[in-house]
């Protein structure tokens, strides 16, 4: 599975065969938007958590939530391309469907949390759902890394 990436694997997806830099290319857009991603939701949780006290958190959150979906669509749209790579192989692979998993229990996890207001609440369940975000989240980086590998 390690040569899953290689050039080869690339038949299929015209254009992104014959250039050698394409899907490192992607791995690192695919990097920069996770980076946007989960940073900005590790700001609004530490907020939520009581770090930053001073700082207005709805505004802190209308911003840095802005950047996170900003982050998400760069995740998605880069992960469609690498995903059109070997799609076969993606979906035959476990660690692929379960890091798709655990990308929806996000998904899920921030609907609820914004759903119930867990920005006004700030209480032991907002608390809770911020360390499931981060949780989730750091589990979704592992698959991904861990991907090649299996």
């Amino acid at each position: 599975m390690a040569e899953s990436f290689s050039a080869s694997a690339f038949r299929g997806l015209p254009g992104i065969a014959e250039h050698p830099w394409a899907y490192p290319a992607l791995e690192s857009v695919h990097i920069a938007g996770i980076a946007l991603l989960v940073g900005n939701v590790v700001l609004v949780e530490l907020r939520v958590w009581g770090l930053g006290a001073a700082l207005p958190v709805r505004p802190l959150a209308r911003l840095a939530l802005a950047v996170a979906m900003a982050g998400f669509g760069i995740v998605v749209a880069s992960g469609l391309l690498m995903f059109a790579a070997a799609p076969a192989e993606l979906l035959a692979n476990r660690v692929f469907v379960v890091k798709m998993g655990l990308v929806l229990l996000a998904g899920l996890n921030a609907a609820w949390f914004h759903a119930r207001d867990g920005l006004g609440a700030a209480d032991g369940l907002a608390r809770a759902q911020m360390l499931l975000s981060a949780a989730l989240w750091l589990a979704v980086i592992a698959c991904g890394r861990w991907i090649g590998y299996v």
